[in-house]
């Protein structure tokens, strides 16, 4: 009787297996794609996201001014301006405030024709993103907003030294001037301009002598504030005699100087 042996078994799984691992492989290969694909998406829109929050800041310089204030119905007053003579026609007072907790005091006088002639304007920055401050002088002196300023030189008062800035000459125009003060502490912008007087000398008189006429009423919570005006009375002048600096033609502090600065 013959016998019969049987093979060995040989083992059937060594090619599936080899199949699964490399199954196994794509789909680690396709999963590690797909997660760099979508952390490449996640950074561009976090990018994105970043720049369009970003574009308020940019566009800034070309928003309107007024964006965002509001002009409060029954304000307390800070600030006053004294009349030279109890006859003088009453100025305009109006307080605004932003959301972020700025606050604007704006003066505004007209003339005899009722045509606006002059505005003083005291800025209390809050949380507000603040522009440039030579922008809001040109904005006042022209609502369009298309006239260049040039430097006018610098006068004195009691807050010490103000830049002066003049619209750019052009045929027709009004001639006016304006200021601008920055204190720093505390921190405050005194700005306006002024149409009253004939030429800059006039000008720059009228000035000074608005500002040292501008006294504080209330400093709410704000000593720095209360010392700021404290000091300043200090070196206040009567407009008699604080129109004599503003006359003098000298090169620092002249009427003319200095257009080789060029527009603003």
């Amino acid at each position: 009787m013959r016998l019969f042996q049987a093979d060995p078994a040989v083992p059937h799984h060594t090619r599936p297996s080899s199949a699964l691992t490399s199954f196994v492989d794509e789909v680690y290969a396709t999963l590690s794609r797909l997660f760099a694909y979508v952390a490449a998406l996640a950074l561009l829109v976090t990018l994105g996201n970043h720049l369009w929050k970003q574009l308020p800041d940019a566009t800034a310089m070309a928003a309107p001014a007024a964006a965002g204030w509001s002009l409060e119905r029954r304000p307390t007053p800070a600030f006053a301006v004294s009349r030279l003579d109890p006859r003088d026609k009453t100025e305009v007072y109006e307080v605004f405030r932003h959301p972020e907790g700025g606050r604007k005091d704006v003066f505004r006088w007209t003339d005899a024709e009722g045509t606006q002639a002059a505005e003083l304007a005291i800025y209390r920055p809050g949380g507000e993103t603040i522009g440039p401050a030579i922008t809001e002088v040109a904005a006042r002196l022209d609502q369009s907003g298309v006239r260049e300023l040039e430097a006018a030189g610098v006068i004195d008062s009691k807050f010490g030294s103000l830049t002066l800035l003049r619209p750019v000459q052009r045929d027709g125009g009004r001639a006016c001037l304006g200021f601008l003060k920055q204190v720093d502490a505390p921190d405050l912008r005194i700005s306006g301009w002024t149409c009253q007087g004939a030429g800059l000398p006039a000008q720059r008189a009228a000035i000074t002598c608005m500002l040292n006429r501008l006294t504080l009423l209330a400093a709410g919570n704000d000593p720095s504030l209360a010392r700021l005006f404290a000091h300043a009375e200090l070196r206040r002048a009567d407009c008699i005699t604080s129109g004599a600096p503003a006359l003098s033609a000298d090169r620092v502090t002249g009427s003319e100087n200095p257009r080789l600065r060029g527009a603003l």
